[in-house]
């Protein structure tokens, strides 16, 4: 990420998380649907994020295989 995390908040909202990400908030939908909602739970309306979450986000965004990173598999 190229902005620094200096915790201005203790939360974000979903608007505030999307813009911090440069992607709009359908993308945020997409990336959680994708990485975290993917087991049939539906996504919770009005999330909040903290510093650690646009941390996570940033990462799934770049989308890029890295070889130091093990991931998880997908839940069916």
């Amino acid at each position: 990420m190229t902005k620094s995390l200096k915790s201005l908040k203790e939360c974000y909202s979903e608007a505030e998380a999307a813009g911090y990400l440069n992607i709009s908030v359908e993308r945020l939908h997409f990336l959680l649907d994708h990485h975290i909602f993917n087991d049939g739970t539906p996504r919770p309306p009005d999330l909040t994020f903290c510093d650690a979450d646009l941390v996570l986000l940033g990462f799934w965004m770049k989308g890029e295989e890295n070889p130091k990173v093990v991931r998880m598999p997908r839940r069916s």
